[in-house]
């Protein structure tokens, strides 16, 4: 004898219930896991920057004990690339200071801020990025990031 075939049983495919239990399941994993990314993402922005603070901390120290004075605000961080052309020039220019040869901008792609000499550090130096907003102050990824 032949059993009749259940007919449902040869179905291919998914229910609309599977379907919608697997995007509900796909829904709160990146509802719960997006933030610890975004989050990540913010901190290592903010550690790239204090990294490349102190990359230019030690060049322009390098300019300071090659030449006896550090770059004026008017000659910027563009002297750490190249000899700088404005008074006071420097009498033993040995860069460029900066392996790359060119002046990096902060994780957000801004420019960081040169002072000489500095408000915060009076003896110094001023050196900063304006964080992710390029405003002064701010908290999180917006905070400001300094040598102060």
């Amino acid at each position: 004898m032949r059993r009749k075939k259940n007919a449902r049983y040869y179905q291919k495919g998914f229910t609309l219930i599977e379907i919608l239990i697997v995007v509900v399941i796909i829904g709160f994993l990146t509802a719960t896991i997006s933030p610890e990314l975004f989050n990540r993402v913010s901190q290592a922005k903010q550690t790239t920057t204090r990294n490349q603070l102190d990359i230019l901390k030690l060049a322009l120290d390098n300019y300071w004990l090659d030449n006896g004075h550090y770059p004026t605000t008017e000659q910027g961080l563009q002297a750490l690339v190249e000899e700088p052309t404005i008074p006071p020039l420097p009498i033993n220019w040995r860069g460029p200071y900066l392996e790359k040869k060119i002046v990096p901008v902060d994780s957000w792609g801004n420019q960081y801020q040169y002072l000489n000499p500095g408000v915060q550090n009076t003896h110094r130096y001023d050196l900063w990025s304006w964080g992710a907003d390029y405003k002064e102050g701010g908290s999180g990824e917006n905070s400001d990031i300094t040598n102060w």
